[in-house]
């Protein structure tokens, strides 16, 4: 996780733009502040968070999936410079939405433990700051993707951006549908990577879509469960709040982990893949529906301990899953 910047005492000065005269010095005008020694690592280390470095990170790498695969239907490498143009506009533009969410989010993310220390809940970074940035990289990013690859490209990446922060975002207080309706934008990064590639929405872009999509449920499911009391407090309605018993949080799980295994054959069906792909797909849904059946003991559970093993079990177990299916798709492609 990133490094409080905040305990260095060295946070940036950041000055509105409405700050009154005592602000700039008491006599309205400007004096220059030199960064101090640290400053410029600390302001990093925020923008590192504010970004979600490690989302985009994984955001990036499925759009590379995408590439890559669109670059094998073509019959082109995908070593070319159109890769690092996608994956650069991909990154820009997602962690510009993280920014605005954490904008937006900012009295909520106060509320919760894990998230109390983040630069917009601490003063780190402005909101003003926030805001700007968000919507520089959002704009930037699409307008890049839209020059560098195509229309189609940066017109699904503006509208995940939108999803994301205007839909998705705000929903989080109001229903537990807002996880199905975040599983979108969740799930549209390797489409704008064969889009990027192919120029056009496919069917086996659309195949890549679905694997991300319900792939998303078991793993939202074990990080709402873990933190169903900070989500509670924070007034975000996410499943586990409204219905704490736990049946339908796991029933939810155990739907999408099944239906998990003939998504993530799609590729094979649409002759992406062959034959060792198919069997990797098999052996790696076999796993995930595994320790999703072990997660729906949360309902029998003995004590919170025994509960939030199951999570953080299957939690685990998730993020090891997904790229190994990347893995095995991109390798045995045709």
């Amino acid at each position: 996780m990133p490094v409080n910047s905040a305990a260095s005492g060295l946070e940036p000065r950041v000055v509105a733009m409405d700050a009154p005269a005592a602000a700039w010095g008491g006599e309205g005008h400007a004096h220059l502040h030199a960064p101090q020694a640290g400053e410029t690592a600390s302001l990093l280390v925020d923008y590192r968070e504010l970004f979600k470095a490690r989302v985009t990170l994984m955001v990036t790498l499925t759009g590379w999936a995408g590439f890559y695969l669109g670059s094998m239907r073509s019959g082109i490498s995908s070593l070319q410079p159109g890769l690092l143009e996608t994956l650069l506009g991909i990154a820009v533009v997602s962690a510009g939405s993280s920014a605005l969410n954490q904008c937006i989010e900012r009295k909520l993310d106060a509320k919760m433990a894990r998230t109390a220390n983040r630069p917009m809940v601490t003063g780190r970074i402005g909101l003003a700051h926030g805001i700007a940035i968000g919507l520089v990289a959002i704009v930037a990013g699409t307008l890049w993707l839209t020059r560098e690859t195509n229309v189609v490209t940066g017109g699904l990446t503006l509208l995940t951006a939108f999803l994301y922060v205007a839909v998705y975002t705000p929903l989080k207080r109001v229903t537990p549908l807002a996880t199905f309706i975040g599983a979108f934008p969740g799930a549209i990064p390797p489409l704008l990577g064969w889009t990027a590639a192919r120029g056009v929405i496919e069917w086996q872009g659309v195949a890549l879509f679905a694997i991300l999509f319900v792939w998303q449920f078991p793993h939202f499911m074990s990080i709402a469960w873990l933190y169903r009391d900070e989500y509670a407090k924070a007034g975000i309605r996410m499943l586990p709040v409204v219905q704490p018993d736990g049946w339908s949080t796991a029933l939810e799980a155990l739907t999408y982990a099944v239906l998990m295994i003939p998504a993530s054959l799609l590729p094979f069906w649409l002759h992406m893949d062959g034959k060792i792909y198919a069997v990797a797909a098999l052996l790696l849904g076999a796993g995930y529906l595994g320790y999703t059946i072990r997660f729906a003991r949360i309902v029998k559970a003995r004590s919170e301990r025994e509960s939030r093993m199951y999570a953080r079990d299957l939690l685990k177990v998730s993020v090891v899953y997904l790229p190994l299916l990347l893995a095995a798709l991109m390798l045995n492609a045709k």
